[in-house]
C-alpha cells in the first residue's frame, strides 16, 4: 500500500504503523517480521485503496512531503521573499530511504522540503513564513538556500495527493531519524549522495570482486530472511560468488558455456532508474547475459513507476548451463517467481571447497608435501575442480583497477623520506586562495558583574545554605524517572564542611610515612553519573580545603584501556587520594584474593576515601579561614587528544570564578531560576553551568541520568513542563532522541524554557537538530530565539554562546543570527567560499553565537606559526580572556604551544622570502599585543556581525594529501548511504591512520544484526562512490563490526580513540573489511630511471670500478692443497668404503635416533660394506641391472637409504633418492615421487615393504594406477648369488642424479660425477676438520644437496661418527635434537631451518624443565643450518638467545649456502670466525644496488654471511643480464667455480632454453674464458675483517667475533682509524692477500670475503620497476600481529598476494588484513592487492623448510586453501 494514501487510516492505526517503523530504525525487528506485521495491520484498508492507486498515474515518491500548512488543496505556500529566494530553517528532514532522482526532480524535492519543515508546525493552526523565520539580519547575504524558483515546482496534483496528511507524515519522517548522540541526518546530503551516485551509473564502472569467506566466518542471517530484499531484479539466485556490489560480475569462465560468453568478459555499467528495467531485462535476454543490479537496496519505491508496474517482475528464461566437471559450481538458472534452487545456492557456495586432498587432522604434518603435483597437473587442465574461481576474481579486480585512478603517480621521484613526504603533501596549484584582508580581533561586550553576586563559589555556597537553606540546590531522577534525592543549599554547606573537616584531620598512609592533605594538594572524585549530589558536595569539600579536585570517568574493569591512560595522568599528578561514593566503592572491580580494591592497570596505588557519613566538625571549624591566592589551582579538568592520550587542564580559582561571571551575563542567569541538565556533570559545559555557574547565582538543577535517557528520551521536556524550567543543557543528539519520543508530545509545553543550551552547537551536524526541533516545538511554545548553541573547548571554556533572547547589548547586534552554505572543496583548502544551493558538495553551517564577554577572539593559521588568518580563511579559534585553563598540568611544551600563543600579523616565513626592507621584516613579524591567547582546538572562521561560525576541530580533522576533511561530514555522508538499513543505530567511527607518511581515512561502523554479506558489500561499494564524489577523498578501509561492537564512552557514545587504538592492534574483530589502497594512496615512489641508451656497458663499470680504486668481487676459498697427499687426488668413495671396512670393520659409523632418543639401529663399516654388496647383487640378479642404469631409491630417512644408495654404487648404476609419499597426503605427494621416477629415467625402483605396500594401495590408485609403476623390488629379499666384484668407473661418470624441487615449484636434477663427489667431502673434511673420531649429530633430510652429502657420504669419506635424526622424529619430540647433543656430547651438528624453527617455537616454554634433565648445550662448537636461501637472522637470533640459557654459544650457529649448480659453497668451518653483519638499505636493495647504513637505521636489513668459502671455492659477483664483472659490495649473482661444481642438468622439468648456460657461464669482460657456474641467487661480496690471525687449522684458539669495518666498529675513533688503514691497505693491495686468506696483514687482522646471499634471482617480485625479495616482505607481515604464524607471498599478473596463516580464532581473520596491507605499504612502499588468511599449516614448506611459494600460488588459484577470508584490496 503506498504511503500516500495512508492518510484515511485511523489514527490508532497510524500510530501502531510509527511505532512499528520505530523498531525497524532501532534494529529491534527484523524487516521479514516488519512486513508481516504491517502486511497484518494494513490487510482490512488494502481493498480499498486499490482503485486510489490505480487512479493515481504519476504518484510522488513518498519523500515528497510537500504539504500545505492550512491543509487546503491550493498551491503550495512557497514563501519567496521579496527578491525570490528562499529562506528556509535548513533543509534537513529525516528520510531514511531515498531512492536516486533524476537531476530535475532533485532540485525540486530539495525545495518541498524545505516548505515542508515550515509548514509542519504540527496542531498549530498558523501557517507561514513569519512562524519560521530564523531571527535577525545576517540572513540574507550568505544565506541558507540562496536558489531562485523553478518554474515547473508547482504541481497541483502532487499538493493535492500530500495535503491532508502533513500532521501524519511529519511524525513518520521523524520516527525514522538514527538513535544516537550526535548523528547528522541531513536531507540535504542524503540528496547529494543519491545524485553523486546517480551522477556514477554513467561511468562504466568495472565491479568490485567480493571478498571470500569460510562458512563458519560469515555473519549470516537465517537462510529465510532473504525475501525482504525485494529487489526489482531477479539475479538473486546466482551464486554470490557471481554476484558484485552492483551484480555485475564478470562470470569465472568455466562456470558457465562459451555459447553465453563473447570472448571477453562484458562489463556494464550499473544502472539504478527503475523505469530502465523492462527494457534493459528485454534486450539482456536477447543476448543471454544477465542484467545488472538495478536498484540499491534501498530502492523501494521506483522513482517513476507505480506500485502496480513494479510488480509481477520480468521472467528470464533460465541460462544454458555448462557441463563442467567442476563441483564448486552449480549450473545457474534464473529464479522465476519461487525459486526452488535459491537456498541451495546459498549452502553450495559458502560450503568449503572440496579439498579432499587434504585430512585436516594432519595440516602441519603436511605442509612439506601439501601442494607438490598441483603446478604439473591440475593447472594443465582446465576442466579440474573450479579452477579459474579466484583468478576469475582477480582478473575482475584486475579490471577494477584499470579505471584511471583520480590522481596519477606523480613524475619521477627519488625513492626517498623527502620525496615521499613532499608527494604525500602535493600542493593543488588550482586550489582557491583567501582573497580578504587580514581579520582583526574580535572583541567581546563589557562583563558587567550583576549587584549582589556573591565574590567567591565558596561566598556563594555559604551565603545561600545560610540565608536561603531550605531552597532547593539539585534534584537527580532514579531510572524510573522519579525524583529520588533533593539536596538542598543547607545541607550543601553542611555536607561540604564535613567533607572539608574529614580531609583536614585525615591521616593518608603513602608507603610508611602518614600525611595529611594540604591546600593545593591534587585529589580523585570518582562518582558514577547517576550520583550529581555527592559528587557537587565532594567538589565544595575540597573548595573548602583549597584542594585541587580532578574528576575522574569510573573504570569499569581493571584492564579497561581508557581508565589506563587516566591512570598516567594520576601518576603525573601526584594524586595518592580518591574521593568517593559507598555505593561506588562497591562496584570498583576487587582482587579476587584479598577481596580489597584491585590495583588498576597503570594507576598509581590510591586511598579511597568515602564522602559520606561523615561526623560534624567541631564549632571552632570555619572553613572561610582558609585564604587562597585567586592564581592558585581551583580544579583539573582532564581532556583528550587525538590519539588518546589524557592531559590535565589546570584552572586557576580566577579564571573558575570570571567564567562562572561571563556566562552568567551572557545567559542572564538570575537566583532561583531552574535549569535541567542532561550532560555529564563533570566536564565541560555540564561542569561550568550546573556545578559552578549555576550555585554562584543560586539556581536549582535537576539532574537527567543517562540511563534514564536511554529509557525516556523525553524525559528532560516533561521536566521542563513540570518545573516550569527557564534553561536546559543539552546536547544534540538528545534534540534528536526527544524528536523520536512523538507519544510524549502531548503534554510538554515549553514555553517557560528562555534558554535551550546546545552543549556541540559547533558541531556542523547540530544544526538539523536545532531545526528540526524547532519545527515540532514551535506550536510547545518554544521560542526561536531560545535554542542557544555555543561552541567550548577544556582549554577555553566556552568559547562562544548564542544568547538567549538575543537581547541588544555590547558593541554589536546580538539579535543577529547566520547561516551559510559553503563550499565543501573550498573548505577543504581552508578557505571560506559561499557555495549554490544546489550543490551536491555544500555544508550549511549555524553560527555559535558571539565572543565572550570580556574575552578576544581570534583565528589563526592551524599549522605552522600563529598567524592571523585572513577574513575568508578557516583557522584555529584562539581566546584570550581571564577565564581560560592556564596549563596542561606537568606538560610544559604543550602548554607553551597551547595556552601561550602570540598571534603575528605576517607569517615570518615569506617575511623573510621577501624583498622588502629589513625594516618591514621586523615589524611584521611582531605579535599583535602582549597578551597570550589560547588556542581551542576548533576550527573556524568569523562570520558578519563578529558571529562565530566552527566548522570541524582539530582532533576530528584529517589532512589527506594536503586537504583537510572534517570526520564528521564524512560520518554525514556515509549515513546518508542508505543509513536505516544498514548501519546500526548510525554508530560509526572514522579517524584517519597515518601510513606512508600521509593521513588514511579509515570508516567503521556496527553493521545492523540481520545483514547478509552481499547486502554488506553492496553498501560498502556505495559508500565508496559518495565519498569519492562528494569530498574528494578516498576512504582507506572501510570496516563493518558486529552491533555493539565499537568501545563505547562511559555515556554511551563511540569511543574514537579507543576504537581507533584497536583497530591499530588489530583487536577490533572486524565482520568485513574493504581495503582501498589501490586508489588512496598516490605517493608511491618510482624506480629509479634506467639510463638504457647511455652505451654505458659492462666493460665501462669494469673500468670505472678500477678507476675508483674499488676491487672487483672476487673470493677464494683456502687451498686444498694444506691437506695430506692422499686427499689431494680425488678417490672414489666406494674404495674409501671397501678400505674403511677393511682397516677398521667394527668401527661404528653411523647410528639412527628414534623419536624416544634411544638408539633404533647402528651399523659399522663392514656391516655397511657387506648390506651394500648384498643389495647390489640383488639389483643384478632381480633387476638385471647394468652399470650405468637409474636407479630410484624411495626409503625413508634411516640407514636402508645409505645401503642402497652405495649397493648402488658397487654395481656401478646411478642411484636417484626420492622422498616418500606421505601416507595421509597421498593425493598431492605420490605424484610428485611418480614424476621424479618419470623424468629420471629410473628403470626400477628400489624400497621397503611399507612403501611398496602403500604405492600399490587402493588410495594410492586414485592417482597413479599401481600397475604403471616400472619394476619395485624390496631392499631385504635375499640374492642367490653374491657380487662378483665391484665395479670400477672412471672419475667423471656419473655417481648420482641429485633431484630437488626449487622454492619456485620447479623440479630439476644434476648429474653429480664422481670427481665431483670425492673433491667435495675432501673439501668438507678439511673446513669441519672431521676425523674419526668426531660425532656429528644431523637431522636433516637425506635426498638432495648438502644434506644428502653429509647423510651418505662425508661420513664414509672421513670415517667420523654420524648420529642420525630424522626431521619428522623432532616433529614428534621436539626436544630430541637438543637432548641428542647434550647426551652424546657432540661438538659438530648440521640441521635445517624447519628444526630450529621447530625448537624455536615449540621449547620456548621448556627451557626450566630441560635444565632439570641436565640438557647442556657448552659443548656444541659448530651448529651449521643447511639452506639454499639468504639465512633467517631473527630466527637464528632467537634460537641463540633461548638457548643461552642452557649453555649455547650465540657464535657458533652459522648458516651455509649451497644452491643446484654446487650443493656447498660456503659452509661455516670448525674454527672459523664468527659469522660477519652488515645492515644494508632495503630501499637501495630494491633498485639493485647495495648501499651500507648503520644498525637501527630507517629501511635498514640486517644480512648475516652464509660461513665461509670451502677450500677450492673461488666465486665472483656477475651482473645477470650483461654478465659482466662486478665490484666490491654490489649486488650481483654469485657465480661460482669449484672441482665440486655439479656435471649439468640432467634435466629440468619445464622451459629448458634459459638454463644452458647455468654450467659453463663466463664473463664478458676480464678473465673472459674462464668458467663459471651460476648459481641463480642474488648477493654481494664485502671484505672484512676477523681478529683470528692465528694457525687456521688451530682448534684451541678461540674464535672471536669478526669486527665489520662499516658497523659496530665505528662506536671507537680508534678503531675507525685502524679500519680505514685496512679498508685501503684491502681496496688497493690485491697482492697482501695470498689466496684469498693465507697471509696475515701487518697489524694482526686477517682480511676474508663475506658472502652475503640476498635471495634467489627466480623469486625475486619485480613490481613497478623495482626488485623485492619475498622474504623481506614476509619479515614485515609477520611482524604486524602476533597470531600471524607464518606467511607466504607471491605475485599474480602483478598484484601481490599475501597469504597468513591465522594462528587463533577465525573471528580474528579480518583483523590481518588492514595490519598486513599498513606493513607492507609503510616498509616497502608496495600495495598489496589480495589478502588470504588461512590456517596454520597451509604454507607449504619443502625439506629445507624453505616455503614453496609457487606451489602456494597453483593451490590459490586451483581454490585448494580453503581460506578462512580472502580480501580483494581496491
Amino acid at each position: 500500500m503506498s504511503e500516500h494514501a495512508s492518510s484515511s487510516l485511523p489514527v490508532d492505526v497510524r500510530e501502531k504503523l510509527a511505532e512499528l517503523d520505530l523498531e525497524l530504525s532501532e534494529g529491534d525487528i527484523t524487516q521479514k517480521g516488519y512486513e508481516k506485521k504491517r502486511a497484518k495491520l494494513l490487510q482490512p484498508f488494502l481493498k480499498k485503496h486499490e482503485d486510489v492507486d490505480k487512479a493515481k498515474s504519476n504518484p510522488l515518491p513518498p519523500y515528497y512531503n510537500i504539504k500545505d500548512v492550512n491543509n487546503s488543496n491550493s498551491i503550495i505556500n512557497t514563501n519567496v521573499n521579496n527578491d525570490g529566494v528562499i529562506i528556509s530553517s535548513e533543509g534537513y528532514s529525516y528520510v531514511s530511504e531515498v531512492p536516486s532522482l533524476s537531476s530535475s526532480q532533485q532540485r525540486h524535492s530539495k525545495k518541498s522540503d524545505f516548505h515542508n519543515q515550515q509548514a509542519s508546525a504540527p496542531q498549530s493552526g498558523v501557517g507561514g513564513y513569519e512562524n519560521m523565520r530564523p531571527q535577525g539580519g545576517a540572513m540574507g547575504d550568505p544565506g541558507y538556500q540562496n536558489t531562485r524558483e523553478p518554474s515547473g515546482f508547482q504541481n497541483q496534483s502532487q499538493a493535492q495527493a500530500t495535503g491532508n496528511n502533513s500532521q501524519h507524515r511529519q511524525r513518520r519522517t521523524q520516527r525514522k531519524v538514527t538513535h544516537n548522540e550526535k548523528r547528522y541526518h541531513s536531507e540535504v546530503r542524503q540528496e547529494a549522495v543519491q545524485q553523486a551516485l546517480a551522477a556514477l551509473k554513467s561511468r562504466p564502472k568495472p565491479s568490485l570482486p567480493m571478498p571470500s569467506k569460510r562458512t563458519s566466518v560469515l555473519n549470516r542471517s537465517p537462510p529465510g530472511c532473504h525475501d525482504e530484499l525485494d529487489s526489482s531484479t531477479d539475479d538473486e539466485s546466482i551464486p554470490e560468488e557471481l554476484i558484485s556490489p552492483d551484480k555485475e560480475y564478470n562470470y569465472p569462465r568455466d562456470h558457465i558455456s562459451n555459447s553465453m560468453l563473447p570472448q571477453e568478459p562484458i562489463i556494464k555499467p550499473p544502472i539504478r532508474e527503475s523505469s530502465m528495467i523492462s527494457q534493459q531485462q528485454q534486450h539482456l535476454q536477447r543476448h543471454d547475459v544477465k542484467p545488472t543490479q538495478t536498484t540499491s537496496h534501498s530502492q523501494k519505491y521506483p522513482s517513476s513507476s507505480s506500485v502496480a508496474e513494479r510488480r509481477p517482475p520480468q521472467n528470464l528464461p533460465p541460462l544454458p548451463t555448462s557441463d563442467t566437471s567442476s563441483t564448486d559450481s552449480p549450473p545457474i538458472a534464473y529464479k522465476r517467481d519461487v525459486d526452488v534452487s535459491d537456498k541451495s545456492y546459498k549452502q553450495k557456495h559458502y560450503n568449503a571447497p572440496d579439498i579432499t586432498q587434504f585430512n585436516n587432522a594432519h595440516r602441519i604434518a603436511d605442509r612439506v608435501t601439501r601442494y607438490a603435483n598441483v603446478s604439473q597437473t591440475e593447472l594443465n587442465d582446465t576442466d579440474v575442480n573450479g579452477k579459474w574461481k579466484v583468478s576469475a576474481k582477480i582478473q575482475q579486480l584486475l579490471n577494477t583497477l584499470k579505471r584511471p585512478k583520480r590522481r596519477p603517480l606523480p613524475e619521477f621521484y627519488e625513492d626517498n623520506d623527502i620525496e615521499l613526504e613532499i608527494a604525500a603533501n602535493t600542493k593543488d596549484p588550482n586550489a582557491p586562495k583567501p582573497e580578504g584582508s587580514t581579520m582583526n580581533p574580535v572583541q567581546g561586550e563589557q562583563l558587567s558583574i550583576p549587584a549582589g553576586l556573591p565574590r567567591t563559589l565558596e561566598c556563594a555556597v555559604q551565603r545561600y545554605g545560610t540565608n536561603s537553606f531550605k531552597s532547593s540546590m539539585a534534584t537527580v531522577l532514579d531510572p524510573n524517572g522519579k525524583i529520588t534525592t533533593t539536596l538542598t543549599y543547607g545541607k550543601l554547606l553542611s555536607r561540604a564542611q564535613k567533607i572539608a573537616y574529614a580531609l583536614s584531620t585525615k591521616i593518608f598512609s603513602k608507603g610508611p610515612e602518614q600525611v595529611t592533605l594540604k591546600a593545593g594538594d591534587r585529589v580523585a572524585l570518582v562518582y558514577p553519573n547517576n550520583d550529581p549530589l555527592s559528587f557537587i558536595t565532594a567538589w565544595y569539600g575540597c573548595m573548602f580545603r583549597g584542594l585541587v579536585p580532578l574528576p575522574i570517568e569510573l573504570p569499569l574493569s581493571s584492564s579497561d584501556t581508557p581508565p589506563q591512560q587516566v591512570g598516567f595522568l594520576l601518576s603525573s599528578c601526584g594524586i595518592t587520594v580518591a574521593l568517593t561514593s559507598e555505593a561506588c566503592l562497591k562496584g570498583l572491580p576487587k582482587s579476587t584474593t584479598t577481596g580489597e580494591i584491585a590495583k588498576l592497570k597503570g594507576w598509581p596505588r590510591l586511598q579511597w576515601f568515602v564522602t559520606e557519613h561523615l561526623p560534624k566538625p567541631p564549632k571552632d571549624f570555619n572553613v572561610g579561614n582558609l585564604r587562597i591566592d585567586d592564581t592558585a589551582a581551583a580544579y583539573i579538568e582532564y581532556t583528550t587528544d587525538k590519539e588518546g592520550s589524557v592531559m590535565g587542564v589546570t584552572v586557576t580559582r580566577a579564571a573558575m570564578i570570571s567564567h562562572c561571571r561571563a556566562l552568567t551575563m551572557a545567559c542572564h542567569y538570575t537566583e532561583g531560576e531552574t535549569i535541567v541538565c542532561v550532560l555529564d556533570f563533570k566536564r565541560e559545559v555540564g561542569l561550568w553551568h550546573a556545578v559552578l555557574t549555576s550555585i554562584l547565582n543560586g539556581m536549582h538543577v535537576i539532574f537527567i541520568p543517562y540511563a534514564l535517557m536511554k529509557l525516556r528520551p523525553s524525559s528532560w521536556m516533561q521536566l521542563i513542563t513540570k518545573h516550569r524550567a527557564s534553561c536546559c543543557l543539552v546536547k544534540s543528539r538528545d534534540l534528536h532522541w526527544g524528536l523520536l519520543a512523538t507519544k510524549d508530545h502531548k503534554d510538554i509545553s515549553l514555553s517557560s524554557l528562555r534558554m535551550l543550551l546546545v552543549a556541540d552547537g559547533a558541531n556542523p551536524w547540530s544544526l538539523s537538530s536545532c531545526d528540526q526541533f524547532l519545527n515540532v516545538f514551535q506550536s510547545k511554545g518554544l521560542r526561536s530565539d531560545a535554542i542557544c548553541p555555543c561552541a567550548s573547548s577544556s582549554e577555553v571554556f566556552t568559547v562562544s554562546l548564542r544568547r538567549p533572547g538575543r537581547s541588544s547589548a555590547g558593541g554589536f547586534s546580538q539579535s543577529a543570527t547566520g547561516r551559510g552554505v559553503l563550499s565543501m572543496a573550498a573548505l577543504s583548502h581552508g578557505v571560506v567560499r559561499v557555495d549554490s544551493e544546489d550543490s551536491l558538495t555544500s555544508l550549511t553551517l549555524q553560527d555559535c553565537g558571539q565572543v565572550m564577554p570580556a574575552a578576544q577572539m581570534v583565528v589563526v593559521r592551524s599549522e605552522g606559526p600563529p598567524v592571523l588568518c585572513k577574513t575568508d580563511q578557516v583557522g584555529e579559534i584562539c581566546v584570550t580572556s581571564g577565564s581560560t585553563g592556564a596549563s596542561y598540568f606537568g606538560l610544559d611544551g604543550m602548554t607553551n604551544s597551547t595556552f601561550k600563543v602570540q598571534p603575528l600579523l605576517e607569517d615570518p616565513e615569506q617575511a623573510k622570502d621577501g624583498t622588502g626592507s629589513g625594516t618591514v621584516t621586523s615589524t611584521s613579524c611582531k605579535p599583535i599585543g602582549e597578551e597570550y591567547y589560547v588556542r581551542s582546538g576548533l576550527l573556524g572562521f568569523l562570520g558578519p556581525g563578529g558571529l562565530v561560525f566552527v566548522c570541524g576541530s582539530r582532533d576530528g580533522l584529517m589532512t589527506v594529501t594536503g586537504r583537510k576533511h572534517n570526520a564528521d561530514d564524512i560520518i554525514a555522508t556515509v549515513l546518508a548511504v542508505e543509513p536505516m538499513r544498514f548501519i546500526y543505530r548510525g554508530r560509526i567511527a572514522v579517524f584517519s591512520i597515518k601510513v606512508l607518511r600521509d593521513e588514511r581515512v579509515c570508516v567503521i561502523a556496527e553493521q545492523r544484526p540481520d545483514c547478509s554479506e552481499e547486502e554488506s558489500f553492496h553498501w560498502m561499494s556505495r559508500v565508496l562512490q559518495a565519498v569519492d564524489s562528494i569530498h574528494q577523498v578516498g576512504i582507506y578501509c572501510l570496516a563493518l563490526v558486529p552491533p555493539n561492537h565499537l568501545p563505547k564512552t562511559p555515556l554511551g557514545g563511540i569511543h574514537l580513540c579507543e576504537a581507533r587504538r584497536r583497530f591499530l592492534e588489530g583487536s577490533l574483530h572486524p565482520a568485513n573489511v574493504l581495503m582501498c589502497p589501490h586508489t588512496c594512496v598516490t605517493n608511491l615512489p618510482k624506480p629509479r630511471e634506467l639510463h638504457q641508451d647511455t652505451g654505458v656497458g659492462p666493460a665501462s663499470v669494469m673500468v670505472g670500478n678500477l678507476v675508483q680504486g674499488n676491487r672487483l668481487a672476487v673470493a677464494h676459498g683456502r687451498e686444498v692443497g694444506l691437506a695430506e697427499d692422499t686427499e689431494r687426488k680425488p678417490q672414489l668413495i666406494t674404495g674409501v668404503l671397501r678400505w674403511r671396512a677393511n682397516t677398521s670393520p667394527d668401527h661404528i659409523i653411523f647410528t639412527l635416533l628414534n623419536s624416544k632418543g634411544a638408539i633404533a639401529k647402528t651399523i659399522t663399516c663392514s656391516e655397511l660394506h657387506k648390506r651394500a654388496e648384498k643389495i647390489a647383487a640383488l639389483l643384478q640378479e632381480r633387476g638385471k641391472i647394468d652399470p650405468g642404469d637409474h636407479v630410484a631409491l624411495i626409503f625413508p630417512p634411516g640407514l636402508d637409504l645409505l645401503c642402497a644408495f652405495y649397493g648402488c654404487l658397487y654395481l656401478g648404476a646411478i642411484p636417484i633418492t626420492i622422498r616418500p609419499p606421505h601416507p595421509q597426503n597421498l593425493i598431492t605427494t605420490l605424484p610428485t615421487v611418480r614424476m621424479i621416477v618419470d623424468v629420471s629415467k629410473s628403470g626400477i625402483v628400489l624400497s621397503i615393504q611399507p612403501i611398496i605396500k602403500l604405492l600399490k594401495s587402493r588410495e594410492a590408485a586414485t592417482s597413479i594406477d599401481p600397475k604403471t609403476w616400472p619394476q619395485i623390488l624390496d631392499i631385504d629379499d635375499n640374492p642367490k648369488r653374491k657380487l662378483a666384484g665391484i665395479a670400477t668407473v672412471s672419475l667423471d661418470s656419473s655417481a648420482y642424479l641429485d633431484f630437488s624441487v626449487s622454492t619456485c615449484g620447479r623440479l630439476s636434477g644434476v648429474n653429480i660425477t664422481h670427481r665431483s663427489l670425492s673433491s667435495l667431502c675432501a673439501s668438507l673434511k678439511l673446513a669441519c676438520e672431521l676425523y674419526p673420531s668426531r660425532h656429528v649429530a644431523l637431522c636433516l633430510d637425506p635426498y638432495c644437496g648438502l644434506g644428502f652429502v653429509m647423510w651418505t657420504l662425508i661420513g664414509v669419506y672421513s670415517g667420523h661418527h654420524s648420529i642420525l635424526i630424522a626431521p619428522y622424529e623432532v616433529e614428534a619430540n621436539p626436544s630430541l635434537w637438543l637432548s641428542t647433543l647434550s647426551q652424546h656430547r657432540v661438538r659438530d651438528t648440521f640441521c635445517s631451518y624447519g628444526v630450529i624453527e621447530l625448537c624455536t617455537k615449540a621449547l620456548s616454554n621448556s627451557i626450566p624443565l630441560l635444565k632439570q634433565r641436565n640438557v647442556d648445550l657448552r659443548c656444541v662448537r659448530t651448529c651449521v643450518v643447511v639452506a639454499e636461501e639468504r639465512p633467517r637472522v631473527q630466527l637464528t637470533q632467537q634460537f641463540c638467545k633461548l638457548f643461552q640459557a642452557l649453555g649455547l654459544n650465540t657464535r657458533c650457529v652459522s648458516t651455509s649456502f649451497g644452491c643446484r649448480v654446487n650443493p656447498a659453497i660456503c659452509v661455516q668451518g670448525a674454527s672459523s670466525a664468527e659469522s660477519a653483519q652488515v645492515y644494508v638499505d632495503l630501499r637501495a636493495l630494491r633498485n639493485n644496488r647495495v648501499a651500507l647504513v648503520e644498525r637501527g637505521a630507517p629501511n635498514s636489513l640486517c644480512l648475516i654471511e652464509s660461513g665461509k668459502l670451502l677450500p677450492g671455492v673461488k666465486v665472483i659477483i656477475a651482473n645477470p643480464d650483461t654478465k659482466g664483472h662486478c665490484g666490491d659490495s654490489h649486488l650481483g649473482e654469485i657465480w661460482v667455480q669449484a672441482p665440486h661444481n655439479a656435471n649439468g642438468y640432467f634435466t629440468i622439468y619445464g622451459d629448458e632454453t634459459d638454463y644452458n648456460d647455468h654450467f659453463n657461464a663466463k664473463l664478458v669482460t676480464g678473465a673472459t674464458s674462464e668458467m663459471y657456474a651460476r648459481t641463480g641467487y642474488l648477493g654481494f661480496l664485502r671484505r672484512t675483517e676477523c681478529s683470528q690471525a692465528a694457525s687456521i687449522l688451530d682448534e684451541t684458539t678461540p674464535s672471536v667475533a669478526s669486527r665489520d669495518s662499516d658497523t659496530e666498529s665505528l662506536n671507537s675513533m680508534s678503531q675507525l682509524q685502524l679500519n680505514f688503514s685496512n679498508a685501503s691497505l684491502g681496496g688497493n693491495s690485491e697482492h697482501s692477500l695470498v689466496s684469498g686468506g693465507g697471509a696475515v696483514t701487518s697489524n694482526e687482522q686477517e682480511l676474508h670475503d663475506a658472502v652475503y646471499v640476498v635471495g634467489a634471482v627466480d623469486e625475486v617480485i619485480s613490481l613497478r620497476g623495482m626488485n623485492y625479495h619475498p622474504i623481506d616482505i614476509e619479515n614485515s607481515v609477520l611482524r604486524c600481529h602476533k597470531k600471524i604464524a607464518e606467511c607466504a607471498v607471491f605475485t599474480w599478473t602483478n598484484l601481490l598476494v599475501v597469504v597468513v596463516e591465522l594462528d587463533g580464532n577465525e573471528s580474528e581473520a579480518l583483523d590481518l588484513v588492514p595490519l598486513v596491507t599498513n606493513n607492507v605499504l609503510e616498509e616497502h612502499q608496495l600495495i598489496v592487492g589480495v589478502v588470504v588468511v588461512v590456517d596454520p599449516g597451509v604454507v607449504p614448506i619443502n625439506s629445507r623448510g624453505e616455503k614453496q611459494r609457487m606451489h602456494l600460488r597453483d593451490g590459490f588459484l586451483a581454490d585448494q586453501l580453503d581460506p578462512i577470508y580472502v580480501a580483494y584490496n581496491m
